[in-house]
């Protein structure tokens, strides 16, 4: 596994994920565009983004609403900013009101934080938000996400009574080691299978949010079209100055 330290390291890191990424898809039988890569920047400053952004990336995620509201106004406004993880109802205004290019909030858990997004989207009359559930697929307590067998009416809360979100896939964090097994990806496949059927959608419309630095080319070969990967493109995070969501 790749962990580089700065600048152009992080550049030609991604250069190797993309390429990993590609020939995934191609194991698969997949086409490679259909696969999102979401660079994880949490604890890395500014300058190191831009450098990724110069290079042409545009799809960048954040764990920590501090650090997101800090850094996309310093950023360009054309970045795709993804929300990753549980988020606390407090907190919602803050990232909605200061991150006006945030394109995917993936973290929906319960039907509180889904209401509460919809009226912020709504209050600050911007597009609907797309969002991705958030499933516990290893069943661990310490885990945020909802439990899969309430994967279908969650769903249908936001499809249904929250129309200033866009219901847009299903995401999974994995293991403890942030690896995750077949059996995780396979349940949250099964997961979109049970949702996409009561909702009525086609499969190919709801995306599903899995694989992260050690494991995102089994998420891929499994059906993965957005993969979440940070360390291995911009090396050992630093948590010294973590803020809880």
């Amino acid at each position: 596994m790749a962990t580089p330290a700065v600048g152009g390291a992080a550049v030609t890191a991604l250069q190797s994920v993309l390429s990993r990424v590609r020939h995934a898809a191609e194991r698969a039988g997949r086409q490679p565009e259909r696969v999102r890569v979401v660079a994880v920047s949490k604890t890395k400053p500014d300058s190191l983004i831009r450098q990724v952004y110069d290079a042409g990336h545009r799809c960048f995620g954040e764990n920590y609403v501090q650090e997101i509201v800090q850094k996309a106004p310093q950023l360009p406004e054309d970045i795709e900013w993804h929300f990753i993880g549980h988020l606390q109802t407090n907190k919602v205004k803050t990232l909605l009101g200061g991150v006006p290019n945030l394109a995917f909030f993936e973290g929906v858990d319960n039907e509180k934080i889904a209401n509460h997004l919809d009226r912020a989207v709504s209050n600050l009359g911007r597009n609907p938000l797309k969002v991705f559930l958030q499933v516990n697929t290893s069943g661990e307590a310490s885990k945020s996400g909802i439990d899969p067998l309430g994967c279908v009416r969650l769903a249908e809360h936001v499809k249904l009574h929250c129309p200033h979100l866009q219901f847009s896939g299903l995401m999974t964090i994995g293991m403890p080691d942030y690896t995750s097994t077949p059996e995780n990806f396979r349940t949250l496949s099964n997961c979109r299978a049970e949702v996409c059927k009561a909702l009525g959608m086609a499969e190919d419309e709801c995306e599903l949010s899995m694989g992260m630095s050690g494991d995102f080319e089994l998420a891929i070969e499994m059906g993965s079209t957005n993969v979440r990967v940070g360390s291995t493109i911009f090396g050992p995070r630093d948590y010294s100055k973590k803020v809880s969501n």
